[in-house]
C-alpha cells in the first residue's frame, strides 16, 4: 500500500512538472511568433518591446553582433528606407532547452522561407533559421543564420574576386 501511495505521488509529482515544462514552452513560442507578426507588421517599437535590456543578436556573419537599441534602431532605418514588405512563409518553430554550456537555458528556433520585397522593387527569397534564448518572458539572445550571398545574388549582384575586380 505504501509503494503505492509513493508510486501515486511521484507519477502526479512527474505530470506537474511536464505540463509546466509544456506550457513555458509553449509560452516562449507564443512570445516568437508575436515577435515574428512584428517584424512581418514591420512595427520596430513593437519587435523592440519583445526584447530583452540586455538583447544581444549575432549574425548572419560571423562577428555580427548588435544590442537592444541599436536593433530597434536599425529595424527603424530598414523600414523607413529599405523593406516594402517581409513575410514568413513555411516557418517551422520548436522550444529546446539546453542542458548546460555557453548557451544554457531556453531556446526557440525557427525555420522559415522568407521573402522580403525592397522599396526599390527588388525581391529575394531566402531560407532563414533564427535561434531565440527565452530569458524571463523576452527575447535575451538571438543567432540568424542566411546566405547572404544569395540575397545579393538575387538583388543583381556578382560576386567577382578582388584580385579580378581592381
Amino acid at each position: 500500500m505504501k509503494n503505492l501511495i509513493l508510486l501515486a505521488g511521484m507519477s502526479i509529482c512527474l505530470i506537474a512538472c511536464i505540463s509546466t515544462t509544456e506550457k513555458r514552452q509553449g509560452e516562449n513560442i507564443e512570445l516568437v511568433q508575436s515577435y515574428i507578426k512584428s517584424v512581418e507588421d514591420m512595427d520596430f517599437e513593437g519587435m523592440g518591446k519583445f526584447l530583452d535590456e540586455n538583447y544581444l543578436g549575432m549574425g548572419p556573419s560571423y562577428g555580427d553582433s548588435i544590442r537592444k537599441n541599436e536593433a530597434v534602431e536599425n529595424w527603424k532605418w530598414n523600414v523607413t528606407n529599405l523593406y516594402e514588405k517581409i513575410h514568413y512563409n513555411r516557418s517551422k518553430i520548436v522550444s529546446v532547452t539546453i542542458p548546460e554550456g555557453d548557451n544554457k537555458g531556453e531556446w526557440v528556433a525557427s525555420w522559415a522561407e522568407l521573402n522580403i520585397v525592397y522599396k526599390n522593387g527588388g525581391s529575394v527569397t531566402l531560407w532563414a533559421n533564427t535561434n531565440y534564448m527565452i530569458e524571463n518572458g523576452k527575447i535575451a539572445k538571438s543567432i540568424t543564420f542566411y546566405n547572404e550571398a544569395d540575397a545579393l545574388r538575387q538583388l543583381g549582384y556578382k560576386m567577382v574576386p578582388a584580385e579580378i575586380s581592381n
